[in-house]
């Protein structure tokens, strides 16, 4: 971990995303994330030119990958991923996780299951005392998104969260997740307990998966402004 100058987001997002790849070995199969802190990752993990497979969690990571030469397979490929390094919107307590500001946050989960070990990668902003000031996104199926929007009010509700979901766009235009979904964002303040949101949330029919990510993450790497990367466990 070297000093440099005062780092801006960016500058720290990268420190996180070296320091990561610094931690995988050659032979392993790797699941690389999704977003400008995993883009990081992913270039100084080409940059080792070490043998690994990758497994991405979107077709954006998948097409960076390739072009910096990584080998590239799917999660169905193999039965288990050695390493998963990802970023995050918000890091809590206990490395709970909001993730999914990407729109890739099914595929994130899924990969993120699929592994024996999980590194978040972050800026220092990221890191929180309690989530939910970033918006919380929940994907969800296309067909009959409105009533499921309704469902998820009632969700809300129970847990004294007074935001109605808004759908995410891109361009005018609902976004789509690389499988077709559509995806929520909803602004719940302060998510007194993100574990029994996350459960309910999940029961919602039309819900695809929700991007709290808890219990998963088992090391963070937090870039500083200092140029130092520190080190958080669960």
């Amino acid at each position: 971990m070297t000093s440099a100058g005062s780092l801006e987001p960016d500058g720290q997002k990268r420190i996180a995303g070296e320091a990561a790849a610094a931690l995988i070995e050659s032979g392993q199969v790797v699941g690389l994330g999704t977003g400008s802190t995993a883009a990081h990752f992913v270039r100084a993990l080409a940059a080792r030119n070490i043998d690994i497979r990758g497994v991405p969690t979107s077709e954006a990571t998948a097409a960076l990958a390739r072009e910096l030469g990584l080998i590239v397979i799917g999660v169905d490929e193999v039965s288990v991923i050695d390493i998963t390094v990802d970023g995050a919107d918000e890091i809590g307590p206990e490395l709970e996780l909001i993730k999914g500001g990407g729109g890739a946050l099914l595929r994130e989960k899924l990969v993120w299951e699929a592994s024996r070990r999980c590194v978040v990668i972050a800026d220092a902003g990221k890191a929180v005392k309690r989530l939910g000031a970033f918006p919380l996104p929940v994907e969800v199926a296309a067909f009959a998104y409105k009533g499921t929007s309704r469902r998820i009010c009632d969700v809300l509700a129970d847990a004294d969260i007074a935001m109605v979901p808004k759908l995410r766009k891109q361009g005018g235009e609902p976004f789509r997740t690389d499988g077709g979904n559509l995806i929520y964002d909803i602004d719940c303040g302060a998510i007194a307990d993100p574990w029994a949101l996350a459960e309910a949330l999940k029961g919602v029919t039309g819900v695809v998966d929700h991007g709290l990510f808890l219990g998963l993450a088992d090391l963070a790497l937090i870039g500083g402004a200092d140029g130092r990367v520190t080190e958080l466990l669960p």
